[in-house]
């Protein structure tokens, strides 16, 4: 085990797989030169050159078009969007083109692609730049949507995107790039649609993915002063969802609470709840409830931020709630 950073692991994952399939190139804003807006892809111009690591222009209706084209023609692109907000510029490529060209030439172009780069809240970016996108882009069949929330399931689950035939929409935090975390030696790949439980418990089960598990585990710390036992469910891709391990979760617990970075409508921890309610009504002992951020669009001062973003206070008091102890 290696102790790294999240841009490291990205890193590495786009490293060895751009070594070992020269089809593999990364392409989008300041991802050559400047060696990334993140400094993810930080040394990679140098090592592969110009046709392999390409900056755009700012443009990414442009550049994601192309990168879906290049993936019908036989490459495999990796498209960073400086932030995910951008990436609604280029929503009409995403979803009409990658997601389903596949189904609409009969198989004939497969579309090897994934879109990567940094989704949902940062600190003092207000609105434009924090928006949470997973619920957007896990609404169309045809995508793979993956959030990891560790370094290690970050650069396993990367290069199972790499290699996917698939379009994958890889959504990651600018938040965590400095994050720290133990991440194995050698190949190794992690398998879309395997939750990971991140922390046992018996009493209730939090369920979340990408940045706020580590929320929720921070929550879990605070419920076991409490003498509440509350594990915590990483889901790492939404799709595909492991159903199995949500189930599994509310027949050990019978109490749930699906925490989300984004805002309370319409969201995937409003389409697992409802699936739980759907598939497990009767191994439930309290009704599911949902922490997302406020449903406003954030603002840019700290202290108005604070009161929209998900925090472990509001997840505790959730957890009180389905325990009865409210």
């Amino acid at each position: 085990m290696a102790m790294i950073a999240m841009r490291e692991a990205l890193r590495q994952a786009m490293v060895e797989e751009m070594r070992r399939d020269p089809t593999v190139f990364l392409m989008g804003e300041e991802v050559a030169e400047y060696d990334g807006a993140y400094k993810v892809s930080q040394g990679m111009l140098a090592e592969f050159g110009p046709d392999r690591v390409v900056d755009t222009p700012i443009a990414e209706t442009g550049f994601a078009g192309l990168g879906v084209g290049a993936a019908m023609a036989g490459m495999r692109p990796i498209i960073e969007f400086m932030t995910f907000n951008f990436s609604l510029v280029a929503f009409d490529q995403v979803i009409n083109s990658a997601a389903k060209v596949y189904q609409m030439s009969a198989g004939q172009y497969p579309c090897p692609i994934v879109f990567r780069g940094p989704n949902g809240h940062a600190e003092n970016l207000a609105s434009q730049h924090s928006t949470s996108v997973d619920s957007l882009y896990a609404h169309f069949p045809g995508l793979k949507v993956v959030c990891p929330a560790t370094p290690a399931d970050a650069k396993g689950l990367l290069k199972t995107a790499i290699r996917d035939n698939n379009p994958v929409v890889f959504l990651e935090s600018e938040l965590m790039y400095g994050w720290k975390g133990e991440v194995p030696d050698g190949e190794y790949l992690i398998p879309f649609g395997v939750a990971d439980l991140k922390r046992e418990g018996t009493d209730l089960t939090l369920i979340s993915w990408g940045k706020p598990v580590h929320t929720c585990l921070k929550a879990a710390e605070e419920l076991a002063k409490e003498g509440i036992s509350a594990q915590v469910l990483d889901l790492r891709s939404l799709r595909p969802l492991d159903h199995d391990a949500i189930f599994n979760a509310v027949a050990k617990t019978h109490r749930v609470v699906v925490v989300q970075e984004g805002h309370l409508f319409a969201g995937v921890a409003a389409e697992i709840s409802a699936r739980i309610m759907e598939s497990c009504f009767d191994l439930l002992d309290a009704p599911v409830l949902r922490v997302t951020n406020r449903d406003v669009p954030e603002p840019y001062a700290t202290i108005l931020e604070k009161l929209v973003v998900i925090d472990p206070e509001r997840i505790v008091a959730a957890a009180r709630r389905v325990m009865g102890r409210a």
